[in-house]
């Protein structure tokens, strides 16, 4: 199973995207997105170094809740 992380674009060149969330930052493909290119300021859902989707703002800050929850639970936040 994978586990895609919601992450807002800030550069984009191409079919390649610079992205960040929390303080980390990535280098990803746009190539699964390619006939409908996300721009800077959009969020998608990242998947080993991949974008898989575009979401809302509303969809990626829903998600870092539910992963917030998921690691009280497991105390690791």
């Amino acid at each position: 199973m994978c586990l895609a992380i919601p992450m807002q674009i800030t550069s984009v060149k191409g079919l390649c995207a610079e992205c960040a969330a929390r303080g980390a930052t990535r280098s990803i493909s746009l190539f699964a997105l390619r006939d409908a290119l996300p721009a800077v300021g959009d969020h998608v859902m990242v998947s080993m170094e991949q974008a898989v989707r575009q979401v809302s703002a509303e969809e990626a800050r829903l998600a870092w809740e539910i992963y917030d929850q998921i690691l009280a639970e497991l105390g690791l936040s």
